[in-house]
């Protein structure tokens, strides 16, 4: 059984795994590691980019070799003015309406502004852009989103880098089952393969990496770990998973079974 395509924004993917640019020890290896992922689309820093020299060149040039869809982010901005700025000119440099919107609000733990990135939301979405928020797992602001014209959101697990797996299992049943008609996306906090394979297996559509991929010893191997869990998630989820049980619950049957009694 082959797990079904998945769809952001009218566009239709086979991989439900989206691979981050960053922190791989070299551009070669991150090559490696989206190719052996099956990663269709990867998310790219304006900041990288706008570095520009031969850098941040052969950077783009790589991107293009792999024949991928890219998501530009707007990775450490703090203010909405700053978010919807840096959105517009991904917008220009990238030749993209798409945008994975991140406003952030604490440095310590990278948590989302999430009054800020409902108000840039709605700012980006009127100036025709495709928002992909990154937001926490609060269902208030999900729905916000949702109604502010977002199709696609991101709720974390954990926060970024933290590889913690998924933190609030309830929250994120809650807004899976509040937004059936939502692409929803577990970004941020997945640390191991069996973490992605959770978050399909909930029935989130996809999940997004980078820091556990890209600081593995083998970022290749780390990768294909990642697509082979989401893969399996995905097949789990649709094939319908057992629910939990308070007792036990025999495998064999008992009815009819005949009982031997030793004989003195």
């Amino acid at each position: 059984m082959a797990a079904e395509m998945v769809t952001f924004y009218g566009k239709t993917f086979s991989s439900r795994l989206l691979i981050g640019t960053a922190h791989y020890p070299s551009p070669a290896i991150m090559q490696q590691a989206i190719r052996a992922a099956g990663a269709q689309i990867v998310t790219v820093s304006l900041r990288r980019e706008a570095a520009g020299g031969r850098v941040g060149k052969a950077f783009w040039d790589l991107i293009r070799e792999l024949d991928v869809t890219v998501l530009p982010n707007t990775a450490g901005c703090r203010s909405v003015r700053e978010a919807v700025t840096t959105a517009q000119l991904a917008r220009e440099l990238f030749e993209t309406t798409w945008i994975k919107l991140e406003v952030i609000g604490d440095d310590e733990t990278l948590q989302p502004d999430v009054a800020g990135l409902v108000e840039a939301a709605a700012i980006l979405i009127k100036d025709g852009f495709q928002v992909f928020p990154y937001c926490t797992e609060d269902l208030t602001i999900a729905l916000r989103l949702r109604d502010a014209g977002c199709s696609v959101i991101m709720p974390w697990a954990a926060p970024i880098g933290s590889a913690r797996g998924i933190v609030n299992r309830e929250a994120l049943k809650l807004l899976r089952a509040r937004l059936p008609e939502v692409t929803l996306v577990v970004d941020a906090g997945l640390g191991a393969p069996s973490h992605a394979a959770d978050a399909l297996e909930l029935g989130y559509d996809a999940v997004l990496l980078n820091t556990a991929i890209a600081k593995a010893a083998d970022p290749a191997g780390m990768a294909k770990a990642f697509r082979l869990a989401v893969e399996s998630g995905r097949i789990a989820y649709e094939s319908g998973l057992m629910g939990a049980r308070d007792f036990a619950s025999p495998s064999t049957p008992v009815v009819g079974t005949p009982f031997w009694h030793a004989v003195s």
